[in-house]
């Protein structure tokens, strides 16, 4: 198998595994990050965590020429070529990573942007924000993949020299010559995007847990059913960006009360896996994996830098469903198993 072992490889692999233990920036095995040596694309493999760059061999090699070559000719759908003897698929957004020139490109679902681009006015809120130095570009909302690559490629047409792009209800993806470029470029943008968190001093104890249920581990998230104003926007806006609905679902099963849980609950049939009661706190199954706490942490960190009155985007039905029907993520929540 090639391995990743040139100097630009060590470097970028450092840097991922340094951004990994960040949940602001990545959450278990989202985001993706590539670099170019010649004709060979080094990209993320798909389920794979960031956090284990330094650990393990996430990264494997694609021919970047076969690549171009399809997305010339307007080829999004392409399959990449993997040029070693990997098990492992590339990333979902290998095209992505092609289309764009830089030597290295990093693609994020950071807390920061996220936060600002679920927002319905979230093209207006950047453009407000972003400094003058900084060339960028904004797409629409769009199926992650094929879809995703083809409003990209045409947004940096529009916006020459642009290494900056923003994704409604999705991410960024910027690009940079080396990873001291690439950290520098991040900084400045998340820096330039950061929203005030309203943060108690204190957060209440979840009351007691009803089998098969028990708490979620991390305290704070008990506050998406302690805290009214959280509560409100967990009812009102949850599917707002794809990972939350892949790992979570596209509904939140929200109670008033164990009791009324139990009512909703009595026929025989398979229980919500996590389940948020008003004034208890939230709770889960067996079976909620890491993977799923990450997320839900990502969704509290989003939610509790909204303001009061904020007008989040939705994905509609039609957008769920294909994420859901996708057999590129359901291979990657299967490697999560």
């Amino acid at each position: 198998m090639t391995v990743a072992h040139t100097d630009i490889g060590q470097e970028v692999r450092a840097y991922c595994a340094e951004m990994g233990t960040d949940r602001l920036l990545i959450q278990g095995a989202g985001g993706n990050v590539s670099w170019k040596e010649g004709n060979v694309l080094w990209i993320k493999a798909s389920g794979t965590w960031l956090a284990h760059a330094k650990e393990k061999e996430i990264f494997i090699p694609v021919d970047l020429a076969h690549l171009t070559s399809a997305i010339e000719q307007d080829d999004f759908s392409v399959k990449p070529r993997v040029v070693s003897d990997s098990s492992f698929r590339p990333s979902i957004e290998t095209t992505l990573h092609a289309l764009l020139p830089a030597p290295i490109v990093i693609h994020l679902h950071a807390v920061e942007a996220l936060a600002r681009l679920v927002r319905e006015d979230a093209e207006q809120i950047i453009r407000s924000l972003m400094p003058a130095d900084i060339k960028w570009g904004f797409v629409d909302y769009f199926k992650p993949g094929a879809d995703l690559a083809t409003a990209v490629k045409k947004c940096v047409g529009e916006n020459p020299g642009a290494n900056v792009i923003f994704m409604r209800s999705h991410g960024i993806v910027l690009g940079a010559n080396t990873v001291t470029d690439a950290q520098s470029l991040l900084e400045s943008v998340l820096s330039a995007l950061k929203s005030p968190v309203d943060n108690p001093a204190t957060v209440p104890a979840p009351s007691l847990a009803a089998a098969p249920y028990a708490p979620v581990a991390d305290a704070e998230l008990h506050r998406l059913a302690l805290d009214p104003k959280l509560l409100n926007l967990v009812k009102k806006y949850w599917a707002i960006y794809p990972d939350h609905v892949v790992f979570l679902g596209p509904v939140a099963s929200c109670f008033t009360s164990w009791d009324d849980f139990r009512a909703k609950n009595a026929a025989p049939g398979e229980l919500p896996e996590l389940i948020i009661i008003e004034n208890a706190g939230v709770f889960a199954r067996d079976g909620f994996d890491k993977q799923k706490l990450t997320q839900l942490r990502c969704y509290f960190d989003v939610i509790t830098r909204q303001e009061e009155g904020v007008s989040l985007r939705l994905l509609n039905i039609g957008q769920i469903q294909e994420l859901l029907d996708w057999d590129a993520e359901k291979y990657r929540k299967v490697l999560q198993a």
